[in-house]
């Protein structure tokens, strides 16, 4: 289940509504939704964390990155090693493997996600297997750059119905045209972007 990097009490906090008001709650939420699922494109990861362990298959074609000390299986964010397995083969028959290590080293110490799997001396499998891992992906916590980026942008989506063509002003200001891509935004979440993304 996906969850919102914001509340929506923090969002209403924001644009000075009543906790109590509930008349435009529906409205908010899905603009907290929506701001929040738009980082995840934006960044190509997602940043909350599965509530228990779920497997995934890797199909080690362009995911192995050979390193002086082993082989790196480059895998999905891992934000908990509880319930952390790793296996190898085929379609019906799969070996657990445990010789492995996290990586980056302390990785979830410094509140971020294990990115990969090192095999020291050792390399992962041949071609034609697949590696399946079954872990809690995501993030351990959710950054706070994340929280605020999702705020402001869900705060901006609410608003934007006030503006259906792009277009908002007032007697003080005038007409201005929206932009695009807000800058606070992605100053908050670019340095969450995977490379390939955005």
């Amino acid at each position: 289940m996906a969850t919102s990097y914001g509340t929506l009490a923090d969002l209403k906090a924001r644009l000075n509504i009543e906790p109590d008001d509930t008349t435009r709650d529906a409205l908010l939420t899905s603009a907290l939704g929506a701001a929040s699922r738009g980082i995840e494109r934006a960044t190509g990861r997602r940043f909350w964390l599965d509530e228990e362990p779920v497997t995934r298959t890797y199909n080690p074609r362009q995911r192995l990155v050979r390193e002086d000390d082993g082989e790196l299986l480059r895998t999905d964010d891992i934000g908990a090693v509880d319930g952390l397995v790793v296996e190898i083969g085929q379609t019906g028959s799969f070996a657990a493997v445990t010789d492995y290590e996290p990586w980056p080293d302390n990785a979830l110490a410094d509140g971020e996600p294990i990115t990969g799997l090192l095999r020291v001396m050792n390399i992962w499998a041949i071609p034609i297997m697949r590696i399946r891992v079954t872990a809690q992906f995501g993030w351990p916590a959710v950054p706070d750059e994340v929280t605020e980026a999702a705020l402001i942008q869900a705060n901006r989506l609410y608003k934007r119905k006030d503006s259906p063509e792009g277009i908002i002003g007032n007697a003080e200001w005038g007409v201005v045209r929206l932009s695009r891509r807000d800058p606070d935004v992605w100053n908050l979440i670019e340095q969450f972007v995977l490379p390939g993304f955005a």
